[in-house]
């Protein structure tokens, strides 16, 4: 089953992957503007028209699109993502910094989102039509409307610039020169406005996929019979309606786990938090082409990745899906 399922999928994802390498190389180049600007300093103002050629042609830039494509799929195959035009650093080094603070923080909030959202979903179910179930419903209706930048700036103002309880930016206390235990509490202090803005914006879809499948879930027929056998409703509930009713969690927790790179770019940006989302909003302000072109790369294979792991599951956990 396993052979055929990636054999069936393999030529797809392979054609995918061809047009996402030339759409990650032409977006960059669509956008209005130049890089020159970043790329020569504040004197660009002042240099005529052959420094500002050979600032250009310095990077590459002057050449034609398709040498530029090539030389660009070329350094792809041998692992080099270039420098970038802002930090004048070898991109890899820059993603490997910025990597384990997107992980630390939209990890943690696909843990969390899953948990509350298929706990609260599964209660609001099970109470469908009373007081809780209306209550929850008006709540997760109301924290999947609120924009998320706005979120992050109420966390800002209220828990950080006038209480005080924590910090108002970034993933740590640069000067400070902590170690051992201080670091890692001091870590966790800076994490928690933003993971709070990005599990109140993401809980929502969680909870009503959850809610919505363990409704289904309860009409069938097993659950009738299991009850009529005397089974107690806290067995119903989690072994036989609860379980069951997972494999759209399944989904939306797969097509989270597929955009973790990018889904906090705007609470990224709004904590100034040193992650894959901040960096790819400052690629587009400078117009750094490489980094744009290695983000979207990142992003864009954790998602055909997510999907290829997703179809592989789906089988394990309902024959029905099985591939024939």
């Amino acid at each position: 089953m396993l052979g055929r399922l990636l054999g069936g999928r393999m030529l797809q994802y392979v054609m995918l992957i061809v047009v996402i390498l030339v759409l990650n190389f032409m977006l960059p180049r669509a956008m209005p503007g130049t890089p020159l600007a970043f790329l020569a300093g504040e004197d660009v103002g002042l240099m005529t028209t052959e420094q500002r050629e050979e600032v250009m042609a310095q990077h590459g830039l002057d050449r034609p699109l398709p040498h530029q494509f090539a030389r660009y799929m070329g350094n792809l195959l041998q692992g080099d993502f270039g420098y970038s035009f802002q930090q004048r650093r070898p991109i890899t080094d820059i993603l490997m910094e910025r990597l384990p603070w997107t992980l630390l923080l939209a990890g943690a909030n696909l843990v969390l989102t899953t948990i509350i959202g298929v706990l609260v979903g599964a209660v609001a179910a099970w109470r469908r039509g009373g007081r809780a179930d209306a209550g929850l419903l008006a709540t997760f209706v109301f924290m999947a409307a609120m924009p998320s930048f706005w979120i992050g700036m109420i966390l800002v103002a209220v828990f950080a610039a006038q209480l005080g309880w924590f910090p108002v930016y970034g993933a740590y206390s640069t000067y400070a020169g902590l170690t051992g235990w201080e670091r890692i509490v001091d870590i966790g202090r800076h994490l928690v406005l933003p993971l709070t803005s990005l599990v109140f914006i993401s809980v929502s879809s969680v909870f009503f996929t959850m809610r919505y499948s363990m409704l289904s879930v309860l009409r069938e027929d097993y659950i009738s019979m299991a009850r009529a056998k005397g089974v107690p409703e806290r067995l119903v509930k989690y072994r036989h309606a609860m379980r069951n009713a997972l494999l759209p969690v399944l989904t939306i927790f797969m097509l989270n786990l597929g955009f973790i790179f990018s889904g906090a770019v705007v609470i990224e940006t709004v904590f100034a938090y040193p992650g894959i989302g901040r960096l790819l909003f400052q690629a587009v302000l400078t117009r750094d082409y490489p980094v744009l072109q290695a983000t979207f790369l990142l992003i864009t294979m954790t998602v055909i990745i997510a999907n290829i792991v997703a179809d592989l599951l789906y089988p394990l956990f309902d024959p029905r899906v099985r591939v024939r």
